[in-house]
């Protein structure tokens, strides 16, 4: 990747960053990070250049409505108006994506909306401070593929799975919770630092009652079980997962078959823990057993057990957050990372929730209530 310039226009040049740098017209003698800037950016290859632009532009517009710059393609070329330091994270934005691309992978508008939650993160590039803040988010290599932060939330769990036995994921849908735990438990199982891997979800009916479902136990329970599957499948070869399934090294089964079972060596995740009860969930936590990893995510918010049962899932994190080996970590709505209209769905929810509770308090406090 090229970037193009007259040298007058240029930064003073400090530290290498790499092999590329960008023609930038601003007042540099301002520490004002609000100060109009001007970035062009040259891409070397055409072909790459226009899947970074995105189908009729839509990664660059995507780029324009987060961080508030205008972005104006032309041919291998884009140009950067706006804030200095929204240009520049601009401009980090679209040369991380750009080296993705020349490294041969595919990039989607996740991706891109990953990698502008990355870049704001870390603020400013003129003031970054190796100390104090970390150079990237953290990611978990499979040999499919790597699979990358895109919220700080999520940067924040994948270490919290390196660093500890027992991890818990809650918040809402969206997050990333599922996926992580699952690309993390396969990472663990192809470096063959576990043999197997267990993969459970309580079988509770989302509000419905669906009746009698015919077949055999696992055509039973794999309704509830096929997010599970959607993310093996996704991270790893399909003929790979049809065989370890077989042979019992990757494991699907309802939480109700745990009991009485010590998980040794295996990477064992608890999806939808929300709906575990209370003797469930302390069930389920007691069989870990030697070399063995535990994950269990949830949305505390969407329980379909019965009226007046506590969720497993809320009083594990209550009673285990700060024991040694315990990590926990919470995502909220911003952290979503499906359709931005998802992330609106459930700040609305969320504000519902806040406004029940501020009214229960109220009445709670009514004299004669």
């Amino acid at each position: 990747m090229r970037r193009s310039g007259s040298d007058q226009d240029r930064p003073p040049q400090g530290p290498s960053q790499g092999p590329a740098r960008a023609a930038v017209t601003a007042p540099w003698a301002s520490a004002d990070t609000q100060a109009p800037a001007h970035v062009v950016l040259a891409f070397d290859d055409n072909r790459l250049a226009s899947q970074l632009f995105g189908h009729y532009g839509r990664n660059l517009a995507l780029v324009e409505r987060k961080l508030g710059v205008k972005a104006d393609s032309r041919g291998n070329h884009v140009t950067l108006e706006g804030e200095r330091e929204a240009c520049e994270q601009a401009r980090a934005v679209l040369e991380h994506l750009y080296e993705a691309l020349k490294k041969g992978r595919d990039i989607s508008q996740g991706d891109v909306d990953g990698a502008i939650r990355e870049a704001v993160s870390q603020g400013s590039l003129f003031d970054f401070d190796p100390a104090s803040q970390r150079q990237s988010f953290d990611e978990i290599h499979l040999r499919r593929r790597p699979v990358r932060a895109r919220t700080a939330a999520q940067d924040a769990y994948i270490r919290a799975l390196k660093r500890h036995t027992l991890v818990f994921g809650t918040g809402p849908a969206g997050t990333g919770k599922t996926w992580i735990a699952v690309a993390y438990a396969v990472h663990l199982l192809e470096r063959r630092m576990v043999d197997r891997l267990i993969l459970s979800r309580p079988a509770v009916e989302a509000g419905e009652r669906l009746g009698f479902l015919p077949g055999d136990m696992k055509d039973k329970v794999d309704p509830y079980l096929r997010p599970i599957y959607d993310a093996l499948y996704d991270l790893m070869d399909r003929a790979f997962v049809e065989r370890a399934l077989q042979s019992g090294e990757i494991e699907i089964a309802p939480l109700a078959f745990m009991r009485g079972r010590t998980l040794s060596n295996a990477a064992v995740i608890l999806d939808e823990a929300q709906n575990a009860t209370s003797m469930q969930m302390k069930m389920f936590l007691t069989r870990l057993g030697e070399n063995s990893h535990m994950i269990i995510t949830g949305d505390p918010s969407q329980t379909d057990l019965p009226g007046g049962q506590v969720s497993g899932l809320a009083e594990a994190v209550r009673l285990l957050d700060g024991v040694e080996g315990v990590g926990v970590c919470h995502f909220k709505a911003e952290d979503v990372v499906r359709h931005e209209l998802v992330q609106r769905i459930v700040s609305a929810y969320e504000r519902l929730d806040a406004q029940k509770i501020e009214a229960a308090a109220a009445r709670l406090g009514k004299p004669g209530s």
